[in-house]
C-alpha cells in the first residue's frame, strides 16, 4: 500500500508500506478520505511545532474515514463494506486520568500522525490502516468526507462543552479556519442567538458567512471594527479564540462583557494574556484540548441533520497529488477543508 510519509519540513514522500493484518478487536480499513490539518501542515511546512520535532519520518494524518475491509476476531457491530470514521484518540485506558474519565489527557495517548513521543505514533494517511474496532464509527448515509470531518467536529463539539451554557447568548469567534467556521455551527446548535466571527481572510470569512455567522469582520481592513462591541464593558458572553493570536484575544477579551467565558481552542505558542482586564471583569478562562467521548457524537450530529459540514470541504486531491494537496491547505485565499481522496 501507499502512504504519505513526512521526512523533514517541506520534503512530503509518498512510499510502499506492507498492508497489515487485523488482529483480535482490530478492522482492517481500505481508506477513503483524510482531510489535512493545522498540525499537518505544521510537520510539512516546518518539521514540527512548538518543542515537538521529526526526529524519524512519520506517516501523517488524524482526520480519516474509509470502508470495512476485513474483520478480526470478536468484532462485533461492523460489517465489511460499511462506512466508518476512524477516531484517532486512542488512550490507554489505565493511566490516572483515564481511571478519572479525563481521557483526551491519556498520559500514554496513541494519537494518529503525533511526534510529541519517540517512536512517532504513525498516521493514518494511508491506502489501509488497521484500528481497533472502538474506534470506528458507522457513517451510514453521510459521505467519506463528511465522515473524516467528525475529527475536527469532535475538538469543537469538545470546546463547546468547555464553554457551558450557550442557549441565548451572543458569541464572538476570533480566527474562521476549519476550526473556527466549525464552531459557527456547534455554537448555532447550542442555541446562540448572535455569532460575530473576526479574521484576517475574506475567503474564511465567506465560509463563516455561509454556515450561519450573523456578521464576519475582517480585521486587517478594519481594525477598529470591533470597537463598538468593546464599549462600556462589553457585549458579548463567550469568545471562541481560535487563532492562537495573541492581538486576536487581546481584542476578544475586550469584547467580552463581565463574568464572560473565554474559550482557547488555538493553538498558536504562548501568548500573552491581557491580565487585569480579564482580572477586574471577572471572566473565566478556560482551556480546550482535542476530545475523546464526543467523537460518536459528531457523526450522529451530522447524520440527523443538525451539523452540516459539506460547506467546509473546498477542496479534494487524489493520493497522488498529495503535495499539491497541502500546498492547497496552506493557502487561505483559496482552501477551507482540503481533503486526500485514497480511492
Amino acid at each position: 500500500m501507499r502512504a504519505i510519509v513526512i521526512h523533514s519540513a517541506r520534503d512530503l514522500r509518498i512510499e510502499t508500506r506492507e498492508v497489515p493484518k487485523p488482529g483480535s478487536g482490530q478492522v482492517r480499513i481500505k481508506m477513503a478520505a483524510g482531510g489535512i490539518c493545522g498540525s499537518d501542515l505544521h510537520y510539512y511546512n516546518h518539521g514540527g511545532f512548538g518543542t515537538v520535532h521529526l526526529r524519524e519520518p512519520m506517516i501523517l494524518g488524524h482526520e480519516v474515514s474509509g470502508h470495512v475491509e476485513a474483520l478480526g476476531e470478536g468484532v462485533n457491530g461492523l460489517a465489511v463494506g460499511d462506512l466508518v470514521a476512524v477516531s484517532p484518540s486512542r488512550p490507554c485506558g489505565n493511566c490516572q486520568y483515564c481511571a478519572e474519565g479525563l481521557r483526551n489527557h491519556c498520559e500514554n495517548m496513541r494519537f494518529y500522525g503525533s511526534a510529541m513521543p519517540f517512536p512517532h505514533i504513525q498516521g493514518a494517511f494511508r491506502e489501509v490502516l488497521v484500528a481497533d474496532a472502538s474506534q470506528c464509527v458507522r457513517a451510514t448515509g453521510l459521505t467519506a468526507g463528511e465522515a473524516a470531518m467528525a475529527e475536527p467536529l469532535s475538538v469543537v463539539l469538545h470546546g463547546t462543552r468547555r464553554a457551558g451554557e450557550i442557549l441565548g447568548k451572543r458569541v464572538l469567534i476570533t480566527g474562521s479556519g476549519p476550526i473556527g467556521t466549525l464552531a459557527v455551527l456547534a455554537a448555532r446548535a447550542a442555541g446562540a442567538t448572535e455569532i460575530v466571527v473576526t479574521d484576517l481572510e475574506d475567503n474564511a470569512l465567506g465560509f463563516a458567512s455561509r454556515v450561519g455567522a450573523d456578521r464576519v469582520i475582517n480585521v486587517a481592513q478594519d481594525s477598529d471594527a470591533l470597537a463598538a462591541y468593546q464599549a462600556g464593558k462589553g457585549t458579548f458572553d463567550i469568545l471562541y479564540e481560535c487563532s492562537g493570536s495573541p492581538q486576536a484575544l487581546a481584542a476578544g477579551i475586550a469584547a467580552l462583557r463581565p463574568r464572560g467565558i473565554v474559550l482557547q481552542l488555538g493553538l498558536g505558542g504562548d501568548m500573552t494574556i491581557p491580565m487585569q482586564m480579564l482580572t477586574a471583569k471577572e471572566l473565566d478562562l478556560r482551556g480546550s484540548f482535542r476530545f475523546h467521548e464526543e467523537f460518536p457524537t459528531a457523526i450522529a450530529l451530522m447524520q440527523n441533520g443538525s451539523l452540516d459540514v459539506k460547506p467546509l470541504i473546498s477542496h479534494t486531491v487524489p493520493l497522488d497529488q498529495a503535495q499539491a494537496g497541502f500546498d492547497l491547505a496552506g493557502d487561505r485565499t483559496q482552501a477551507m477543508k482540503a481533503q486526500i481522496a485514497f480511492g
